[in-house]
């Protein structure tokens, strides 16, 4: 089955080089076909809605699909795609899916490759909504660690040529704060390295719960003269 599908299951390989992609035209050869599977590369997809840019990073074996405009949508919102590392994107158009329509197994494997993305974006959304900086990050890290990542002897390397901007973007925040949440994990021993090459020190775990205490730490009333300032401010009328 397998020789008898390859014969059939070709398709136009399309490349992209660094920097910004205009993917419309290649969007329109797709026509009503299943869209652009990225082979090699990766891509960050940047929704823009009013003066906000949130991130999407597509790897290798993503489909990307053009966006269908709904008539019932009242906000206003603008995608943009670009190449990070040189990619090749693979051109599923109509005729390719008529092609393979007599063996579904390829239909039902696109179809997992679109759910994983759903899968990744609800991850993302999660992570956003944690309150603190620090921690978003380090959710992040690990979350990108667990498909870009590769151990070394210091640790869970994550190489990534993202910014400090982007990463502002994938997590909801503005590049000086992200900056500054990245010396604060580096002086707490947790993640270190340069932009675009990160170590992850320890688990997950420990992140975590290093953050959790530190949080609780902070929100303990102070010591003043043997008391906490919350109980002399109860007592003192």
């Amino acid at each position: 089955m397998r020789l008898a599908v390859r014969q059939v299951a070709t398709a136009r390989v399309l490349d992209a080089e660094v920097g910004a992609c205009d993917l419309s035209r290649w969007f329109d050869t797709v026509g009503s076909g299943l869209g652009l599977l990225l082979l090699d590369g990766l891509i960050a997809v940047d929704a823009r809605v009013g003066d906000r840019t949130a991130t999407e990073l597509i790897g290798p074996g993503d489909l990307l699909q053009p966006a269908f405009p709904l008539a019932e949508n009242l906000l206003e919102r603008s995608e943009a795609f670009r190449a990070l590392s040189a990619a090749r994107f693979a051109l599923l158009d109509a005729e390719f899916a008529e092609r393979v329509r007599p063996w579904p197994q390829i239909m039902n494997a696109l179809l997992r490759r679109a759910g994983r993305r759903i899968a990744d974006l609800d991850v993302l959304r999660a992570i956003t909504s944690q309150p603190r900086l620090e921690v978003r990050l380090v959710l992040l890290l690990w979350h990108l660690a667990a498909r870009w990542g590769r151990v070394d002897p210091a640790g869970i390397r994550v190489s990534l040529p993202l910014t400090h901007r982007m990463l502002g973007q994938l997590v909801g925040a503005e590049r000086p704060s992200i900056s500054h949440a990245l010396a604060r994990l580096a002086q707490a021993g947790m993640v270190t390295g340069a932009a675009g090459d990160w170590h992850l020190h320890g688990t997950v775990e420990d992140h975590l719960e290093a953050l959790i205490e530190r949080t609780a730490r902070l929100g303990e009333p102070r010591e003043t003269n043997g008391r906490s300032q919350g109980r002399k401010l109860a007592t003192g009328g």
